[in-house]
């Protein structure tokens, strides 16, 4: 098992701002229907009809959560004619999402 690095932490006191992102986006993986879009999205880039479909959500559900993904940005988009293509933005929640499902899976 890989040791934790402390010589990566940030010696100083974390701003407002950084305090804010952190929490938000724990609080995005603290959302059920979030992880399962992350988790599906790590896998695969998907629009928002085969998001709804293959997780059995509605649209509307899943378009107000990606809005949420999107604003934080762990999630991006590209255009294809009128369709959108959702795929995750950001390794490093990538990381923890996956290190926390496997955490899980061990337990």
């Amino acid at each position: 098992m890989e040791e934790f690095d402390r010589e990566n932490v940030p010696s100083e006191e974390i701003d407002e701002e950084t305090l804010f992102i952190v929490t938000q986006t724990f609080k995005a993986l603290g959302d059920p229907t979030r992880v399962r879009i992350l988790h599906l999205l790590f896998k695969k880039e998907c629009s928002v009809n085969e998001i709804a479909d293959t997780l059995d959500l509605r649209q509307s559900t899943v378009s107000h959560q990606l809005r949420f993904l999107k604003n934080l940005r762990l999630v991006k988009y590209r255009r294809e004619g009128t369709t959108l293509f959702y795929s995750h933005d950001d390794e490093h929640v990538m990381r923890i999402l996956e290190q926390m499902i496997n955490h899980a899976c061990h337990s």
